[in-house]
């Protein structure tokens, strides 16, 4: 019988491979991962936290995408960063795997907005002729505003989602993790990590 750390460190692996190979988001890989390992999981697996499974996302990219994830990503905050300059009077910060650096061409944009008028973002994007769609998530206060944009680097189109928040909550949006990382970054640290990418790639 596979131990409680095994059962976690497979359900981890497995999730991984959903979120790189699939586009998943980390909530429904683990429980798609959870769901595959089935009744041999028990009541002994925990979900390994959002922290271990980037870790596992890391090297799954190292090992089958090294040569494509870094032309895809700086591909996606390209586009990230001509919607943030697009939008810079809501606050715009970049967050999601874009910003911190495991996402491919399967992954969406997620930027997050601050306004001072909950309905300021939508009425600017209706002014703009700009099509989206507009949801909230289940449990959640915020409104997204969803975009299918052109992402002229990669040829395809690719799925970039506005959260939008109240302003009074960007300061709590920048607390680093536990390790000290950043969840998000505005324009001008979004500018800094693109500049640090193209220069690894000269050197």
């Amino acid at each position: 019988m596979p131990s409680n750390d095994d059962l976690t460190a497979e359900l981890c692996a497995r999730a991984a491979r959903l979120v790189v190979e699939e586009g998943l988001d980390y909530a429904a890989a683990k429980r798609r991962a959870l769901r595959d390992i089935g009744p041999q999981a028990g009541r002994g697996a925990t979900l390994p936290p959002n922290e271990q499974l980037e870790d596992a996302v890391r090297e799954h990219i190292a090992l089958f995408h090294a040569d494509s994830q870094p032309v895809e990503l700086a591909a996606l905050r390209q586009l990230a960063l001509r919607w943030m300059d697009s939008l810079t009077e809501f606050r715009p910060h970049l967050g999601g795997a874009v910003w911190r650096g495991t996402a491919t061409r399967l992954s969406p944009v997620l930027i997050d907005l601050y306004c001072d008028d909950a309905k300021a973002a939508e009425i600017e994007f209706l002014n703009r002729g700009i099509t989206f769609d507009s949801h909230s998530e289940p449990g959640d206060e915020e409104t997204v505003l969803s975009v299918e944009a052109r992402c002229p680097e990669l040829g395809e189109t690719v799925s970039v989602h506005f959260i939008v928040h109240d302003h009074d909550e960007l300061r709590g949006a920048l607390k680093p993790d536990a390790r000290g990382q950043t969840w998000r970054g505005d324009a001008a640290a979004l500018r800094q990590r693109l500049q640090e990418g193209a220069q690894g790639d000269a050197r």
